[in-house]
């Protein structure tokens, strides 16, 4: 069985395609939320297990949302997403308590199945 998901991603057309391409492939997408404010209150209300976070989000960021998430108690498993590629935030990544990342052009219920197996 697949975790359950919250989706985030300030363009509705991305939160729409990820949504359904994550249920087609057996995800139970539980939520949606479009900036940093509403992510932390949606995990807060629907505690899922995996996070599909945007990194560039308006108010508070992808970044400072992973952080904030991973202190919380039974925080849920990060997965960062973006339009730009990895290379293009350095070494910020490696910092983040995030299990992966994967660039929007190469996103797929599989990708994201790689990095959260076992959950």
């Amino acid at each position: 069985m697949k975790p359950t998901l919250l989706i985030v991603d300030d363009h509705a057309s991305f939160r729409s395609f990820a949504r359904a391409l994550l249920e087609a492939d057996g995800f139970e997408v539980t939520g949606e939320a479009a900036d940093g404010e509403s992510a932390l209150a949606e995990v807060t209300r629907l505690h899922p297990e995996v996070v599909l976070l945007d990194v560039q989000l308006p108010g508070i960021d992808g970044f400072e949302v992973a952080r904030r998430l991973a202190s919380e108690p039974g925080a849920p498993i990060v997965v960062l997403t973006s339009s730009r590629d990895a290379s293009d935030y350095g070494t910020k990544l490696a910092a983040l308590p995030v299990k992966g990342f994967i660039p929007k052009r190469h996103f797929s219920g599989d990708a994201l199945s790689e990095l959260t197996a076992g959950v």
